[in-house]
């Protein structure tokens, strides 16, 4: 009854839509001001300074690894392999899509978060586990 109440007047180009299949960068300003997700990432934007990397990225690309086991590759990459990458620079390559650097402040059951090298400056981002083909902690 509240999701229906709330989008109820509002139009379809301000209604805040998530594709957990999709890789986002997460631009407050582009969220309508009466979006909960936009109050929720204006909150975690920069959550206490201490997460926010220290600096640039490394400046080379890694070798992306190979598939090992005959082949095959796995549907999602395991939390708890992801999880030592916390607080480190990672280099993420993505099932679509270029690879990219990254520095995670959250790893979940099903998502990581943190921040993303775009354009020589650190955006927030978050992606669902199941859209990163590999990655490598530096």
């Amino acid at each position: 009854m509240y999701i229906d109440n709330y989008f109820r007047d509002m139009e379809e180009e301000d209604i805040c839509i998530y594709d957990p299949n999709e890789i986002y960068e997460l631009e407050v300003e582009d969220l309508p001001p009466q979006c909960p997700y936009r109050q929720m990432v204006s909150i975690m934007r920069f959550p206490q300074g201490s997460q926010q990397p220290p600096s640039p990225p490394p400046n080379f690309t890694p070798q992306q690894p190979q598939a090992q086991q005959f082949g095959t590759t796995s549907f999602a990459v395991d939390q708890g392999a992801i999880q030592p990458c916390l607080f480190r620079f990672v280099y993420i390559w993505p099932r679509r899509g270029r690879g990219f650097w990254a520095w995670l402040v959250f790893v979940g059951r099903r998502s990581v978060s943190g921040f993303r090298w775009n354009m020589g400056s650190w955006r927030y981002f978050g992606m669902d586990l199941r859209q990163i083909s590999s990655f490598q902690c530096f």
